[in-house]
């Protein structure tokens, strides 16, 4: 059974002065200096404040962090019933190893993973979905697509297209 959680409305104001208005008394104090990066660059903070303002309500709702939550769809995207060592895991996420080990704990504890050991290393552990962790995470795909398809709805395919294009320029 999906344990899909239950979306909430979230508002989709824009937080912090206009970014218009901030450049205007940039302008005006320092006419010496071009602004213009810093109305892109706030332009990309305030959109990733409210991408993760709005996953971060989306996992919160089914009691997780964003921590957790990557744990949870690194594993459930392996397919079911796969496993990965801590550091495939940490890997995979782009983390250390230290890093990953009190995640898994309190996943654990949820009994949303289950560490188990290597029967080819004694040496080393396999990590993988409990049944009711690989529901729970089946849900949360589901709600965190529903999100961030809430989120891009003002951009048609090409616009999307192209926002990868130039933030893969600005990301590498």
């Amino acid at each position: 059974m999906s344990q899909e959680p239950a979306r909430k409305s979230r508002p989709h104001a824009a937080q912090g002065a206009p970014l218009e208005g901030i450049l205007e008394q940039w302008k005006r104090e320092r006419p010496d200096l071009d602004p213009g990066p810093m109305a892109v660059c706030g332009a990309i903070r305030r959109a990733n404040d409210r991408v993760r303002t709005a996953i971060e309500g989306n996992v919160a709702e089914a009691g997780l962090d964003g921590a957790g939550f990557d744990v949870l769809l690194t594993l459930r995207r392996q397919g079911k019933g796969e496993t990965l060592t801590p550091s495939e895991l940490a890997s995979e996420m782009m983390l250390s190893t230290s890093a990953m080990t009190n995640r898994l704990d309190r996943l654990e504890k949820r009994g949303l993973i289950a560490r188990t050991a290597d029967s080819k290393d004694r040496r080393s552990l396999k990590v993988a979905l409990t049944e009711e962790g690989f529901a729970l995470a089946d849900g949360l795909v589901v709600s965190h697509l529903s999100v961030e398809e809430d989120l891009l709805a003002p951009l048609n395919g090409a616009e999307r297209e192209e926002l990868m294009r130039l933030l893969a320029k600005v990301g590498a």
